[in-house]
């Protein structure tokens, strides 16, 4: 598999304003070609590095079908860090990004995910890492992170059992139980599978859903938790159906399903295991019900290559809804599109910001700043320490940092104090008529 470094594409904004500054950023592809390094206009502006190098991994699948989830959450984090080196970098240092892909043939793949985190393991310069996007693969890094205390954020993960001891997360951090190695941005599947179940039966009015998932740990999970969540307000699911990550096909589930009237469907799983292809095959068979799902589905316009949008098409999309298991309408949101817009505007593809690009660009900078605290006291520090005290400070439960998703805590399990729900839905006419998510409202669903 072609394993894309991106070099050292810098890293991004402790105020995401700043990030304009650096002046754009290189294509993936570019900055492979060019060797990584920031981009020129950050180089001009900052400051010597005293103290050499430290790294932030990024491990996300980032090539093929899975690109348009992966890439636009790398570029978010790459603007944090762009314009943490413009600024002079973190406490002498200057900061290389090094993104690894999982992706193998278009979707992620665990068994390359672990690999890719066991060179992060390996690498000491490298003193935190931005991800995974899929919990699949979170499943078999944490433990991996957990026994050498290399610290993960990911933007994007939401099974409740990653971090929650009631779901079994003991079972990923067993090397070290107490000692927390990651932590997520995003809310969890126990609050996302019911929060778009209340709103498919509240607010879509649907009352029999047809419920297929891709029998994977993501999409087996959310469609549980919406299924359980939907009979208890007293909806019926007139099909429950499995249908792997490799299905192309889902004509005889269609079929089958048509028999029984159901007037909306739910898909738990992405778009690389097949939800374009179920969509449009759906309304071939003239089912144009709501179609509806989780983080899964959203995973950019109909411009991008590999969108759930463009694999279906503008006019099959219409009627789709998603949720976005974190705060969609941040107050920041209007500045941070468009200096991701600014910054990426000389590249072909992904030049918008994604469902997950703000997230990617909050990982950054806990990381950013969990770092900056450290060195602040322990300036000489070796990687060892440094590595140490990242992990320690991001994960002390008293500690703050101010995101473009607003003010980020984590609780002792290495959840967001934070968890926001957002929905979203499909305009057909937006990008020329290629179609584009709509942000429709957002719930935060903290415990008083």
């Amino acid at each position: 598999m072609d394993k894309r470094k991106y070099g050292a594409l810098a890293f991004g904004a402790m105020l995401v304003a700043s990030a304009c500054s650096s002046g754009g950023g290189a294509s993936p592809a570019a900055s492979e070609s060019a060797g990584g390094g920031a981009s020129p206009a950050a180089s001009e502006s900052a400051a010597p590095a005293s103290k050499g190098t430290l790294k932030i991994g990024i491990t996300l699948p980032i090539s093929g079908g899975a690109a348009a989830d992966g890439v636009p959450t790398l570029k978010g984090a790459q603007l944090a860090i762009d314009a943490a080196n413009a600024a002079g970098g973190v406490g002498g240092y200057q900061i290389e990004m090094v993104p690894l892909d999982h992706a193998v043939n278009g979707k992620y793949n665990e068994s390359q995910g672990a690999a890719d985190l066991q060179v992060f393991v390996a690498t000491p310069e490298v003193v935190g890492v931005v991800g995974p996007y899929n919990s699949a693969v979170a499943k078999v890094q944490i433990p991996i992170g957990n026994q050498a205390g290399l610290l993960q954020c990911s933007p994007a993960n939401t099974v409740e059992g990653l971090t929650k001891p009631e779901f079994g997360a003991l079972d990923y951090r067993k090397y070290f139980p107490e000692k927390i190695n990651y932590i997520r941005v995003a809310a969890t599947d126990d609050i996302q599978g019911p929060a778009m179940a209340t709103y498919a039966f509240d607010t879509l009015g649907l009352k029999k859903m047809l419920v297929v998932d891709d029998v994977t740990t993501f999409g087996k999970g959310i469609a549980d938790n919406f299924q359980k969540k939907f009979e208890e307000l007293g909806g019926t699911v007139t099909d429950r159906v499995g249908a792997d990550k490799d299905t192309v096909d889902f004509n005889d589930i269609i079929t089958a399903a048509k028999t029984k009237n159901p007037d909306g469907v739910y898909y738990g799983g992405v778009v690389t295991s097949g939800a374009g292809l179920l969509l449009k095959q759906l309304r071939q068979q003239g089912l144009t019900i709501p179609f509806t799902g989780g983080d899964g589905i959203k995973n950019g316009s109909g411009k991008d290559k590999g969108a759930l949008i463009q694999i279906a098409g503008a006019e099959a999309a219409k009627n789709s809804f998603a949720t976005l298991a974190a705060i969609g309408d941040f107050p920041a949101r209007g500045q941070f599109e468009k200096d991701y817009a600014e910054h990426f505007k000389a590249d072909a593809e992904f030049n918008t910001a994604g469902a997950y690009s703000g997230p990617g660009n909050a990982c950054a900078v806990i990381i950013l700043k969990s770092l900056e605290e450290f060195l602040k006291a322990n300036p000489d520090a070796d990687p060892a320490a440094i590595r140490e005290g990242v992990r320690a400070w991001a994960t002390d439960t008293s500690h703050k940092f101010e995101t473009v998703l607003g003010t980020e805590t984590f609780d002792e399990n290495g959840d967001t104090k934070q968890p926001y729900i957002s929905f979203y839905t499909v305009d057909p006419a937006l990008k020329d008529g290629l179609g584009d998510w709509v942000y429709k409202e957002q719930i935060n669903f903290t415990k008083p």
